[in-house]
């Protein structure tokens, strides 16, 4: 079959290698974000996926695809398949129609739990047992349509957004073939979702990563695993001589459930780390950085920057 991909994320790349690489389809183009600036410099960086599918395939870069100029485009490309992951853009129903077989969207959790923009970290946040894949037939809404496939991976327990990302970047291309062979055979079966069960994951801002210490010791420290490395969860260290209060990224923490103290205070520091206490419970951190500084273990950071017990961060 004619496959069109359309994505951005990085999270959609050995999907693409895949259909780069397949004897059963052939890629006929890529759809993706337009390049963007980034660092720095603000220098107009491309999505990774366009790195990689140029020149092999065609490369559409449309702003909003769905004007009728890139409406056109992709109906140009004469797809018997569209295959969408990440895209960052809610296809209208004129693309949803070019295709004559399916619109397949790969989203990275158990739909209907997790619709939206980031799945792959609200899993980690909500403390899920479970995530995955579901290949949907593609609707007008967020995240809506039927469900044909999924396949399951179970959350480790130190998992992080980064890590658990990889190993459902890895899980899609083969529930990806798996779908598109049960279409080609007309063994493709739609189970509508329970919109009941459904859950929203908004898209994260750098500012989703505040943690507030008055949560549960849990519900901080998966939100520290949840955020790494982007955007990251921080905290703001005490002012000091007058300097305004410094952010503090979070990288690593260890819960402890049976310390206990004011929310945000320090309890205890040493050679394993900065224990802060939580609205219940405390997490020891133990990688941490200064904004402006690399990545460091605790007790590196501490040497630079004295912190007494009864501080409070945040």
């Amino acid at each position: 079959m004619r496959v069109l991909l359309i994505a951005t994320g990085d999270i959609a790349i050995p999907t693409l290698e895949f259909l780069l690489k397949s004897p059963d389809h052939k890629l006929v183009g890529l759809v993706t974000q337009p390049d963007r600036p980034a660092g720095r410099a603000q220098t107009l960086r491309p999505p990774p996926v366009k790195c990689l599918a140029s020149p092999r395939v065609p490369v559409l870069q449309p702003e909003r695809i769905r004007t009728p100029d890139a409406v056109a485009s992709v109906a140009a490309l004469r797809p018997d398949v569209i295959v969408t992951m990440a895209y960052g853009q809610i296809l209208p129903r004129a693309v949803l129609d070019i295709p004559p077989v399916a619109c397949l969207n790969l989203h990275a959790s158990l739909l209907p739990r997790h619709r939206g923009a980031a799945p792959v970290q609200a899993a980690i946040e909500a403390g899920d047992p479970r995530t995955g894949i579901t290949v949907m037939h593609m609707a007008e809404g967020l995240d809506t349509g039927d469900i044909l496939l999924a396949r399951e991976i179970p959350i480790r327990r130190r998992e992080t957004g980064g890590s658990l990302h990889d190993r459902l970047a890895a899980l899609a291309p083969g529930a990806l073939k798996e779908t598109l062979a049960l279409l080609a055979a007309g063994g493709a079966r739609r189970t509508v979702q329970d919109d009941s069960l459904a859950t929203y994951a908004r898209k994260l801002t750098r500012e989703h990563g505040r943690i507030h210490w008055t949560a549960d010791h849990g519900v901080v420290e998966r939100k520290i695993r949840a955020l790494d490395p982007w955007p990251g969860a921080f905290t703001l260290l005490p002012p000091v001589q007058g300097h305004p209060p410094r952010k503090l990224k979070i990288h690593t923490a260890i819960p402890h459930r049976r310390a206990s103290g004011a929310p945000g205070s320090v309890l205890r520091t040493d050679s394993r780390g900065l224990l802060v206490a939580c609205g219940s419970g405390a997490v020891l951190l133990r990688e941490v950085q200064l904004e402006g500084r690399s990545r460091m273990h605790t007790r590196e950071f501490l040497m630079g920057h004295a912190m007494e017990p009864g501080s409070i961060l945040g």
